[in-house]
């Protein structure tokens, strides 16, 4: 990538973690903390709003590799048994939980990204990213290791349902504290995670 479309990058990463937002970012803030002109935005990337994808899918990626890596742990770990299925759900659940109580993560970037796709005008720039499952598949032979009585699309179902959870726990701390009386600390990753693990692992095991 051409080094000013990488520092572009590196400056709207930032921005995203500083604004409170997404109006707040405009091109004229990109380009003089990149020290560029702000048609560099459009010449590089199309739009502002192509640049904030771009910066989007990095950070997915780098989350991403912290769960494949927590996966690839456990599956080491466990050797020559499977892991745990707790293992594996916290694997699927858990980067994003600790990034999104942990300050100074980068979860702004995808916050923002989100509420952007949400008002944007065209879904099929955001959709690459939004509906990327391939990360997402390589959890499955492991639940269907340890689930055999599963079909993949219930396996599928249970996934999806399982980081729906985890959406509305990193996404509506106030009301999740609310509604369990104050009785979980969500300043805790681990505690949280501990706690949704518990609550999605009963979905993968046989019934009685």
């Amino acid at each position: 990538m051409n080094p000013t479309a990488t520092k572009l990058i590196d400056v709207c990463e930032q921005l995203l973690c500083e604004i409170d937002s997404i109006d707040e970012l405009t091109a004229r803030r990109l380009a003089t903390r990149a020290g560029t002109t702000p048609s560099s935005v459009s010449y590089h990337f199309g739009s502002q709003e192509q640049l904030v994808i771009a910066t989007a899918e990095r950070v997915y990626k780098r989350l991403n590799a912290e769960r494949l890596s927590q996966l690839n742990a456990a599956a080491q770990h466990a050797s020559p048994n499977p892991p745990a299925l707790e293992d594996i759900i916290a694997a699927l659940i858990g980067p994003s939980v600790r990034w999104s109580l942990e300050p100074g993560s980068r979860y702004p970037v995808l916050s923002h990204f989100t509420a952007m796709a949400q008002r944007g005008g065209n879904p099929e720039l955001y959709r690459h990213v939004i509906e990327g499952i391939e990360h997402h598949r390589v959890f499955m032979p492991y639940f269907r290791l340890l689930a055999p009585w599963l079909s993949e699309a219930e396996i599928g179902w249970r996934m999806s349902c399982a980081l729906g959870i985890r959406s509305q726990v990193t996404r509506s701390r106030l009301r999740n504290e609310v509604l369990t009386n104050h009785t979980i600390d969500f300043s805790n990753a681990g505690e949280v995670i501990d706690h949704i693990v518990a609550v999605v692992a009963p979905m993968f095991r046989k019934p009685a």
